[in-house]
């Protein structure tokens, strides 16, 4: 279904959900566009048949009940099929799969930082390979940001101090346009790049041709060796801190009661702010390292720390202390294909 071959002023559709998003817009610009003819036809029609020369004189009309009952439900109904077309859309979009290429995206005034796992770093510019689900972690470094790929047919706002996700699949070769589409200050139509969606091949090549500054996930564990968190969060047993091992997307009980998941957020809230969620069996006594770490610093700590995912504890308990592999080795986090 290519609508854009057809209505030239649409984008191209270049990702696997380009089309469901362009299928519900039509069905509602088919259903104004009826709606808006018939309603005129019927004022047409009604005000020539019925019109009158002289004053008329006023007769009453009964109601009637099928008439009444049929423009209650019909619109009732269409609406129903609005509502649950449009929420199993939104929550494909939402749900991003769990074998996806994680890449981390950085709002800045005015440009658009990336960072891919296993090291090379852009500028305004993201290289994909072309039929892979890719999932954007996305942060704005100042004021709020929307990151959208028309030809893709997705945008997501980008927040300052909350990571946020949106996920696509490019199935079309191809550079397409990106755009913030949040006025974000005096510059904000020159912040734009380009998608560059490559086939697999050139996509290795692209990526063994990077800088080696190391990837994300080793880069985060030279710092946080280099920050002292290691000295705490050691993963012996009477550690002063957490074991982080297997820690990453499980379930965490807090010292008030609460039970959280250890996400990117939950992370980096750790890191700037320590003392709004302590772990239970742990005093609060890490200290903050707002103003010390950029937010790329955050992503490389956020990827080391999701690294030691597969380092699965042999205790009950997401981050009690535990003597399982205290020095594990980060994944290189290399993008499948």
């Amino acid at each position: 279904m290519m609508f854009s071959k057809y209505l030239p002023f649409f984008p191209d559709q270049a990702s696997t959900i380009a089309w469901q998003v362009d299928a519900l817009y039509l069905f509602l610009v088919a259903i104004t566009i009826f709606f808006t003819g018939l309603v005129a036809a019927m004022v047409l029609t009604f005000s020539i048949k019925y019109r009158k020369e002289k004053n008329p004189i006023a007769t009453q009309i009964e109601g009637s009940v099928p008439l009444e009952i049929m423009w209650s439900v019909i619109p009732l109904g269409i609406a129903m099929v609005i509502y649950v077309w449009a929420a199993i859309l939104y929550f494909n979009m939402e749900r991003a799969p769990k074998q996806a290429m994680e890449i981390y995206v950085v709002g800045k005034q005015w440009m658009w930082k990336v960072q891919h796992p296993s090291g090379p770093r852009e500028i305004n510019q993201l290289h994909i390979p072309v039929d892979q689900n890719v999932r954007l972690t996305m942060i704005s470094q100042d004021v709020l940001h929307s990151f959208s790929i028309p030809e893709f047919r997705v945008k997501h706002e980008v927040l300052p101090g909350r990571y946020t996700q949106l996920w696509f699949n490019a199935n079309k070769t191809g550079t397409y346009h990106l755009f913030c589409t949040q006025y974000c200050g005096t510059k904000h139509s020159g912040m734009i790049g380009e998608i560059i969606v490559m086939e697999p091949a050139m996509y290795q090549a692209w990526l063994s041709g990077g800088s080696g500054e190391g990837s994300l996930a080793s880069n985060g564990e030279k710092l946080f060796t280099s920050l002292g968190c290691v000295t705490c969060h050691s993963g012996q047993s009477g550690a002063r801190g957490p074991n982080l091992a297997g820690a990453f997307g499980n379930p965490v009980k807090l010292a008030d009661g609460r039970t959280v998941v250890a996400d990117e957020n939950y992370v980096r809230e750790s890191i700037l702010n320590p003392q709004a969620k302590i772990v239970a069996g742990f005093g609060p006594i890490m200290p903050t390292f707002t103003g010390q770490i950029n937010e790329e610093s955050l992503i490389q700590l956020v990827a080391y720390v999701k690294s030691l995912q597969a380092e699965k504890q042999t205790t009950t308990g997401a981050v009690a202390g535990s003597t399982t592999n205290p020095n594990p080795e980060p994944k290189q986090g290399k993008p499948t294909k």
